[in-house]
């Protein structure tokens, strides 16, 4: 999907009711639709899948001008992990060139930038397997002193479906509709989603559990989910205070950058999922992370009034920015210069603060600006300054994980929290989520 050259263009798209957004050539909210098939692929029983053909497969693609990154990608994956094969034989059929010239698809963004390997593919499945074990019973997640949280439960929520996984079907299918019910149950009468007792902030939980219900909703189109969906995004559009932001409370005067950024995936996510969401809270919001992009070194302020920067709220500002097509705002690709300057080889610590955050957050934006910085963000690259090679954070990630299957988080937030966060972060160039789409 092209990145519109117009501010006009990039704030309206939001605003387009489902009928208009359906003929428009820079937004088109039936992505869900677009990857349902392929969903469905992913989310069946992995029996299914011994019984295809690797010699059709292998026939295929030698037959074919597949690049070699697919090849590579298809070939090299053992029989053990026929069901990624597929999926990578799938990506190499929307890779392949088309006798009549068309628009590059969100699967041949895919196909060239997916840098999974094995590793990080079973890395994800264990992770999975440690979350299902860890659902309470009646469908959220706790983590550390989160309990009952509705952020924590929407983003474990998020990592099953970044998989490929839905509610209903396959292996997580009903620990799915549970936790599908929990995040629906707890939409209160304001429109607001959480039960009340967890210690995190509320507007933080609505806002993820929102991003989680758009995408649920987008997978599903549960006919109970939908006027809660409107009823969370129609909260998200009246808490937004004068400054143009969101805080952590929804009556708050003030504002900051991180409990912002989340509310604008919150809307684009809906938006993606046919939700009506008006014009003006997203163009107050990017006018928002503009006033935050305050400092010399290019990098966002966690609020307005403040200087500081930081590699966790400018990859959220970034990521925000450029999902609703302000990637060529001279904020924006200052943001991305910032980053780019302060990589996890020479700046760990800052990323430490906020650690998990951090990574779900530029792993996002460096996907979003792909190609060289992409892969030196998620694979590595070799240090100009001790030429040596660098991990990216797909081997960090995988090096971390323990031998449960879960991810440690270094400031006490727990377990689900992170592992949640790390499956996310290691699923983002797989695509499975619209709001990961470019």
């Amino acid at each position: 999907m092209g990145i519109h050259t117009t501010k006009t263009k990039a704030i309206t798209r939001f605003a387009r009711d489902t009928e208009t957004q359906r003929k428009s050539k820079t937004f088109t909210p039936r992505r869900h639709e677009e990857h349902e098939e392929r969903q469905e692929l992913l989310s069946t029983d992995d029996n299914r899948w011994t019984q295809i053909s690797s010699k059709a497969v292998l026939d295929f693609i030698s037959e074919h001008p597949c690049s070699s990154v697919v090849k590579s990608a298809v070939l090299g994956v053992s029989a053990s992990l026929a069901k990624r094969a597929f999926s990578c034989f799938m990506l190499a059929l929307f890779a392949l060139p088309a006798v009549a010239q068309k628009p590059p698809t969100p699967f041949d963004v895919e196909a060239r930038e997916y840098f999974g390997t094995p590793e990080s593919e079973l890395a994800v499945r264990r992770g999975l397997e440690y979350l299902a074990q860890k659902q309470s019973a009646n469908g959220h997640w706790d983590s550390g002193i989160y309990r009952d949280d509705a952020a924590v439960s929407g983003l474990c929520t998020l990592a099953f479906l970044s998989a490929g996984h839905q509610p209903g079907r396959g292996k997580y299918g009903d620990m799915l509709n549970r936790a599908a019910d929990y995040l629906a149950d707890s939409v209160q009468h304001s429109g607001l989603v959480g039960r009340g007792g967890s210690a995190g902030p509320p507007m933080y939980g609505h806002g993820f559990a929102t991003l989680a219900l758009a995408e649920l909703y987008g997978m599903t189109k549960r006919p109970d989910f939908r006027a809660k969906l409107e009823s969370a995004v129609q909260l998200i559009t009246t808490a937004q205070n004068p400054e143009g932001g969101w805080r952590y409370q929804p009556g708050s005067s003030d504002a900051d950058i991180s409990v912002t950024a989340v509310q604008v995936l919150a809307l684009r996510a809906a938006a993606n999922a046919g939700i009506k969401v008006p014009e003006e809270p997203v163009k107050k919001a990017l006018a928002y992370f503009k006033k935050c992009a305050n400092n010399m070194d290019g990098g966002f302020s966690y609020q307005a009034t403040q200087h500081g920067s930081g590699p966790a709220r400018t990859g959220a500002a970034v990521t925000c920015m450029i999902i609703s097509g302000d990637k060529s705002a001279s904020e924006c690709q200052e943001g991305i210069r910032y980053l780019v300057e302060h990589p996890l080889e020479t700046d760990e610590w800052q990323y430490r603060q906020h650690e998990f955050y951090a990574y779900y957050y530029c792993t996002q934006a460096f996907y979003q600006v792909g190609g060289e910085k992409w892969r030196n963000w998620f694979v590595g690259y070799t240090s100009l300054k001790t030429k040596k090679p660098m991990r990216g954070i797909r081997d960090r990630l995988v090096d971390r994980q323990q031998s449960d299957g879960a991810w440690e988080e270094r400031s006490g937030v727990g377990r689900e929290y992170a592992t949640g966060m790390a499956i996310l972060v290691l699923q983002v160039p797989a695509g499975l989520l619209p709001i990961y789409q470019k």
